[in-house]
């Protein structure tokens, strides 16, 4: 069975940024390439149970506050339909 890829945005603030661009650097390897590298191990590591998943969520700074923007938006129709995209 082939396995399809999916491609990714990800945006990093300026200081996670920085710290990607000297990991790459150290190790000679283009940002994109260790970008994917870091993210695919950390998927790998992930425990996909919901507890520990909303625990991670949880950690994240503003992550309810913007999943609640989100919301927001969504009610008032500013969105865009995944078919859209």
């Amino acid at each position: 069975m082939a396995t399809r890829s999916r491609q990714l945005n990800v945006t990093l603030n300026r200081k996670r940024a920085a710290k990607l661009t000297q990991l790459a650097e150290r190790t000679d390897m283009n940002e994109g390439s260790m970008a994917r590298s870091l993210l695919s191990q950390a998927l790998d590591d992930a425990d996909a149970d919901p507890r520990d998943v909303v625990a991670l969520l949880d950690r994240i700074p503003g992550a309810f506050e913007r999943a609640q923007v989100g919301l927001k938006q969504a009610r008032s129709k500013r969105t865009i339909d995944l078919i859209d995209l």
